[in-house]
């Protein structure tokens, strides 16, 4: 691990707030490898330096991670699913990550990947109204009332969804934008209008757009996408 600020380490390690190891530095609380440490700014290697606060060991923050991959088809989106193609396999880190939300195995396109799990909940919970884009295409051409009724809402098993913004591409495809996540939604809905979704494929969650990701591929987020998703957790 590279060299950090102690400011930025006691924060990252759950100790307290930046400004707060701040006043803990100038009180003469931190110790590095034993000896106090006063000077504001001071960069430690926690590979290397041993830091106590008030006498007790600081054990080193683990690296969040933030990856956004291009689903295959045949996947499962889970940790743990013997005898399955499972997308954790496509990502090669040595940090343990999971899925945020969900995509069924046969469809494709973005999924964010975490290893924070207080943004993992943020961005799965339905309450908090993260948008997620879909192109969607069906087997027939689909009618513009159709298209109406779904982005109106659909009757679900007694529950109908919530509104949603539905955009023409094509006879046979369109844009859909969600603001909520159940179980295959998109293909129940499209189904209860008469029709069969014959690909599936995620193009956004929140402000992410998976672009021109290969199929397959994953990356980090940039610090912009990284910047906006963790500003959610201060609301």
């Amino acid at each position: 691990m590279s060299e950090i600020r102690i400011q930025k380490y006691l924060s990252a390690a759950g100790i307290c707030s930046r400004r707060k190891a701040e006043s803990y530095v100038q009180a003469g609380r931190v110790r590095i490898n034993g000896k106090p440490m006063t000077v504001l700014g001071t960069k430690i290697d926690p590979d290397k330096d041993r830091i106590e606060v008030d006498g007790h060991l600081v054990a080193a923050p683990s690296l969040k991670v933030y990856i956004a991959l291009n689903k295959p088809k045949g996947y499962v989106t889970s940790c743990d699913h013997p005898g399955q193609d499972l997308v954790i396999d496509l990502v090669d880190l040595p940090e343990r990550i999971y899925p945020i939300g969900r995509l069924d195995k046969d469809s494709t396109g973005l999924l964010l990947l975490t290893n924070d799990g207080r943004l993992h909940h943020r961005l799965s919970h339905p309450s908090f109204d993260h948008e997620k884009e879909y192109e969607v295409t069906v087997q027939h051409p689909i009618a513009d009332g159709v298209l109406h009724q779904l982005s109106q809402g659909v009757d679900l098993k007694g529950v109908k969804t919530r509104p949603a913004d539905v955009a023409r591409i094509s006879g046979r495809r369109f844009r859909m934008v969600l603001k909520e996540g159940r179980n295959r939604q998109i293909r129940r809905m499209v189904s209860k209008m008469g029709h069969k979704v014959v690909r599936l494929k995620r193009i956004r969650m929140a402000n992410v757009r998976l672009g021109r990701l290969p199929i397959g591929a994953w990356r980090h987020l940039t610090a912009a996408e990284k910047k906006n998703l963790l500003h959610t957790l201060d609301r």
